[in-house]
């Protein structure tokens, strides 16, 4: 059987207030393609979407209309098996669930977590493909409970969830067993464009959760990866599709198809998914940026820049965009910037002018002032101070 586990598209996501919908399209239509021509040939007999299809509870209409054309599609070529994540509304998501056709299965319903997709794949392999929607610990709790309310944690809960379904396993005897489930699990690597999902400052299971399940397609944190594995269970990230914050540009985006033998291991091969855009971080003097003929390499990609200068050069957004139109971000920290923070309670009105002259300009420098830079700024209070009481003497006057 052959199965292509995905999750986290963030549908209506922006990108520090840029539109990801032309992004987002490229990527979801590379997907299609991976299973309407699949490349070696294999066919694929499911698509697993394990949460957060959408960035947040009530998405925009075009992602909206984005998600329905993707689902369409998929559908024409297999079963898409999907399910809520911490940013979805599992309602919403959900909606029309018993309208869909049998090949369109939504799950965002805790009551149906323990009732499997039975699925026959292409080869013959039989498999109880079950949907864990995102587990928040304050209702799971409740929902889960066999008599006493469960401990407030993610570990009490998805435990529970996991023991649900190896409940139903045990009755169903030659088959393959999938769980979808979105959660933190220990030992994997977050990036910066996940959502917290802490409760109690705790927000990972353990992989031993998933013990005597024989694959476990995982979202929520947006890197491939496969953390510590419980027993004879493979247990996957996907990862995002998609690049969603500067802490994911080193990451190679994929989707994972899974194969799940009559029995024996189940394998998990990443196929790349190309990148609309690339992304960069940035650092130099505003000078060598512009005129650094490697940085040609950059000019199209989304780029995060920390300038160097000494002081803030003027109109700085204006000629970094000239040259890398996509710029996101633009920091400042000059090179040997040094901590001008002050102890005491000393009154300005007391201080030296001087000395508070030397303070702004290393607060806006961010290094200590040269000695040309206090005698300009020297003369120029010396030449207030006359002016002042040049001032007062015309109006004693």
């Amino acid at each position: 059987m052959r199965l292509l586990h995905t999750s986290d598209w963030h549908l209506g996501r922006t990108l520090h207030g840029v539109n990801l919908h032309e992004a987002q399209s490229a990527v979801l239509e590379h997907i299609c393609e991976l299973v309407e021509d699949p490349r070696d040939g294999v066919p694929v007999d499911a698509v697993l979407i394990a949460g957060d299809v959408y960035d947040r509870g009530v998405p925009p209409v075009e992602s909206v209309r984005l998600f329905e054309s993707t689902l369409r599609r998929l559908a024409e070529s297999t079963t898409v098996i999907v399910t809520s994540g911490n940013h979805d509304s599992a309602i919403r998501l959900g909606y029309g669930a018993g309208l869909f056709r049998e090949n369109i299965q939504m799950i965002t319903d805790l009551s149906r977590l323990d009732l499997p997709v039975l699925l026959e794949g292409s080869d013959g392999v039989r498999a109880a493909i079950y949907g864990i929607p995102y587990l928040d610990p304050d209702h799971a709790r409740v929902a889960l409970a066999r008599g006493e309310v469960l401990p407030r944690s993610h570990q009490a809960v998805m435990g529970a969830a996991c023991q649900r379904i190896r409940d139903d396993l045990a009755g169903r005897a030659g088959v393959r067993s999938v769980v979808l489930a979105h959660a933190f699990v220990a030992g994997a690597e977050p990036s910066d464009s996940e959502r917290s999902i802490a409760v109690g400052g705790v927000d990972r299971v353990t992989a031993a959760v998933f013990h005597g399940i024989d694959y476990a397609a995982l979202g929520h944190l947006h890197g491939p990866q496969a953390p510590e594995c419980a027993a004879r269970s493979l247990v996957c990230y996907s990862g995002s599709p998609l690049r969603y914050s500067f802490s994911e540009q080193a990451h190679t985006k994929v989707v994972l198809l899974v194969d799940v033998p009559e029995a024996g291991p189940v394998t998990a091969m990443p196929v790349p998914i190309a990148q609309p855009r690339p992304m960069a971080t940035l650092r130099g003097a505003v000078d060598v940026l512009m005129q650094d003929p490697t940085m040609i390499m950059h000019e199209e990609s989304w780029v995060r820049i920390t300038v160097t200068d000494r002081a803030r050069p003027d109109s700085l957004m204006d000629r970094l965009t000239s040259r890398f139109p996509h710029v996101l971000q633009v920091f400042h920290e000059p090179e040997g910037a040094i901590d001008r923070g002050r102890g005491g309670t000393t009154v300005v009105s007391e201080r030296d002018p001087r000395e508070l002259g030397s303070d702004f300009i290393a607060y806006v420098t961010k290094t200590e002032p040269s000695g040309g830079e206090m005698e300009v700024f020297a003369a120029g209070y010396e030449a207030a101070e006359i002016a002042e009481r040049l001032g007062e003497s015309e109006g004693a006057a």
